[in-house]
């Protein structure tokens, strides 16, 4: 079922040119039941990538709309029904309408007027739609909110803009070898993959069972605390949410377990401003690298400098010295497979290495005693 996945993402990234991080977006936003925005100007292909996606998704409920300062709520949350008017009831007739979908993208997301926009924040935070007067529950998985420009301070669109936990800036395509396949590529359509409704809310399920380790937690809170020195401060739902979108991730890449780097995705979740946007990104980078992988690098490193060191000498001492250096390396190997049970592989490869290698310390000290 997973695997599904991985021919969603193929098609997508084949069919738009330099969207990868946003299809990544999109999918993790899917599993994680989150929401997505798009800030960039017309003709980027924003619509265009909500609309193959939801065509992928069989069984699913899509509704998409333009949002100007005119819009009303009936085309949006459906038409007061006149039966039930007749009746003294105020109650909105929401067939084929946002209340009912599954996947939403709503356009120029921040021009709507304060009655809709209010009905937005209870549907995208809670999936409630209030008719009249009482709450019902709504299938809502992901909205894609899209715009051609951040909303302005002051016209009371934070809380709106707070609810989107993703948030991409997507621009023209700039590549010449990905403008040019662009351009060819109306005639080559690829057949879509296709995934149920069932499936995805399987994958849904699935997501919240991977784990998410210590260090991840702990990684997290030194980028909290390192945000606040430069006085950006995400909030502690907006952490909290994010531990979806990292477990999201892991499952896209076919793990059961969220790593380190895993949390690189969310140099697009905890900025609150555009001008904070640098400062977020070097700061999760510092924060984000994969600890067992550079970890690994370094040893390997010093094993094999601790080899070439030896490689002419014909000192025992020296020999002793080094087996010893070797062993110490190896011990650090333990240390990291006891916790990292997960990349047990990779470390048992090295620890494979540096076995070899003390081996090839013994015969040099063997040699050099004349044995």
């Amino acid at each position: 079922m997973f695997e599904k996945l991985v021919q969603i993402r193929g098609y997508l990234t084949g069919k738009f040119m330099e969207r990868e991080n946003v299809i990544d977006a999109m999918l993790v936003a899917l599993l994680a039941r989150q929401h997505v925005l798009l800030i960039g100007p017309p003709g980027t292909a924003k619509s265009a990538l909500v609309v193959e996606l939801a065509k992928i998704i069989q069984g699913a409920n899509y509704f998409q709309w333009l949002l100007t300062r005119f819009t009303t709520p009936e085309e949006l949350f459906g038409p007061v029904s006149l039966k039930e008017l007749e009746k003294g009831v105020y109650k909105r007739n929401t067939a084929g309408k946002l209340p009912e979908a599954h996947l939403v993208f709503v356009d120029e997301v921040f021009k709507g007027n304060s009655a809709i926009l209010n009905s937005l924040l209870t549907l995208i935070n809670e999936r409630i739609f209030y008719n009249n007067g009482h709450p019902v529950q709504t299938p809502l998985m992901t909205i894609v909110g899209a715009s051609n420009e951040y909303p302005e301070e002051g016209e009371g669109l934070e809380a709106l803009f707070d609810r989107f936990l993703l948030r991409f800036e997507v621009d023209y395509v700039k590549e010449k070898d990905s403008f040019v396949n662009m351009l060819k590529s109306g005639g080559n359509e690829k057949t879509p993959p296709s995934l149920t409704l069932e499936e995805l809310q399987n994958m849904q399920f699935f997501v919240e069972l991977v784990s998410i380790p210590d260090e991840v937690y702990e990684t997290l809170f030194e980028i909290r605390q390192k945000l606040r020195d430069e006085g950006i401060h995400p909030s502690d739902r907006r952490f909290k949410q994010s531990l979806s979108l990292l477990q999201a991730k892991a499952m896209l890449e076919q793990r059961q377990e969220v790593r380190v780097e895993d949390i690189l995705l969310l140099i697009n979740v905890l900025w609150e401003t555009p001008e904070q946007k640098q400062a977020v990104a070097e700061i999760v980078k510092e924060f984000a690298q994969d600890k067992v992988t550079a970890a690994l690098e370094r040893i390997s490193a010093e094993a094999q400098e601790i080899l070439n060191g030896i490689t002419n000498s014909t000192s025992t001492d020296e020999a002793v010295e080094a087996a010893e250096k070797m062993k110490m390396l190896e011990r650090e190997l333990e240390q990291l497979s006891a916790k990292y049970p997960g990349r047990r592989e990779e470390i048992e490869s090295l620890q494979l290495r540096l076995k070899r290698n003390r081996d090839k310390i013994a015969h040099t000290i063997v040699g050099a005693i004349g044995l």
